[in-house]
């Protein structure tokens, strides 16, 4: 899908919620309308046209990647001038602002560098976001780079298998797996990498540490990569030397909860009656409690969007949608288990976009 069909199709949304002029200042959203991909800029859209405002850094930068809006240079703030600029087209009496990604202080330098008749009225905060509910449906490029930033991951995996043993340090572990990402072309981490093993592994976002990998226990790994502006995500939980048998149960019962969270996607189908589709299996085993977090999220431009996969979410899954699905069980002081694949919502079910093994492996 073109730039030119994304403004589009925010014109319409703009003109359904009675705005005049919108103002784009969060980054990922301006680089899905705009394919701007530089760390400062602000896009001004109005029902007719559209400009960017950015500073002298990017200007070869900004005339490469921008064909949808006029590109501006600026001195001062971009957001500053971007609203001056809303402010100044004809026809355009107020325009929205996204309140969840705009700070208390820069709406206060928003207004004041607008002339005193229009500081009460002019900016008026968005009842719900604009772009965000654009950018949770993906286009068919866009599934295909998140496919290519899954497989990514799925490669990393492959490798860091024949480098894990006992004694290595977790940052070890986290520097070899981030080192090899880069090797494979990627353009950063989505997230800091969590190495957690041993007791360490019930912490749900255990980070690396200096910890060194026991002789046996778990070891569970969630990471993912940026792949032209696009994240992947994914977690998979090893076992060093033998488990026990009820270690292994416990395994057994998280994956089972997880192939059936992946087996409830489907276009139409609520967030919540996913999340309870793995929450129920767990529940059966007598594990709910254990499982401290929502089933999963959405991933796209950024690691965490909407929509969340959680009880009580009434938004349903709409095809193009790329959710992850992640249940696990923390048990303090013993050990944790956590099975996370992306998944992309089809109109007829869920496509995983991660396939490495999820049976148990043991190092």
């Amino acid at each position: 899908m073109d730039h030119f069909h994304r403004i589009g199709l925010l014109r319409r949304r703009l003109t359904k919620a009675g705005l005049h002029g919108l103002l784009v200042t969060h980054l990922p959203d301006l680089r899905y309308l705009s394919g701007f991909t530089g760390s400062s800029a602000a896009l001004a859209v109005t029902r007719r046209s559209a400009r960017l405002f950015t500073d002298g850094r990017y200007k070869t930068q900004a005339a490469e990647e921008v064909t949808v809006a006029q590109v501006e240079i600026v001195a001062s703030s971009p957001a500053v001038a971007a609203v001056q600029w809303l402010a100044a087209q004809p026809g355009v009496a107020f325009a929205g602002f996204d309140s969840t990604k705009t700070t208390v202080a820069n709406l206060a330098r928003f207004k004041t560098a607008l002339p005193v008749r229009l500081r009460r009225s002019f900016l008026t905060a968005l009842a719900a976001p604009l772009v965000e509910p654009l950018r949770m449906v993906k286009d068919e490029d866009e599934l295909a780079l998140m496919s290519e930033a899954a497989l990514i991951g799925c490669k990393l995996f492959e490798h860091i298998l024949g480098f894990i043993r006992p004694g290595l340090a977790e940052f070890e572990v986290a520097a070899e797996l981030e080192h090899q990402a880069r090797l494979l072309g990627a353009e950063g981490m989505s997230f800091e990498t969590i190495v957690a093993s041993g007791a360490r592994s019930a912490l749900p976002h255990g980070r690396a540490t200096a910890l060194r990998l026991p002789r046996r226990g778990f070891v569970t790994m969630d990471f993912g990569i940026i792949h032209k502006g696009y994240c992947s995500d994914m977690t998979r939980t090893m076992h060093l030397g033998r488990p026990t048998t009820s270690e292994r149960a416990v395994y057994e019962t998280v994956l089972e909860a997880q192939e059936a969270g992946i087996a409830a996607v489907t276009s139409g189908v609520s967030c919540a009656e996913v999340d309870e589709a793995a929450r129920s299996v767990l529940r059966k085993a007598g594990l709910a409690e254990a499982f401290t977090h929502s089933t999963g999220h959405g991933v796209g431009l950024e690691i965490h969007e909407p929509p969340r996969i959680g009880a009580g979410e009434t938004s349903r899954l709409l095809a193009g949608m790329v959710i992850t699905i992640e249940p696990g069980v923390y048990l303090a002081d013993r050990f944790g288990i956590r099975i996370e694949d992306m998944v992309a919502v089809t109109r007829t079910g869920g496509q995983v976009l991660t396939p490495a093994p999820k049976a148990l492996i043991e190092l």
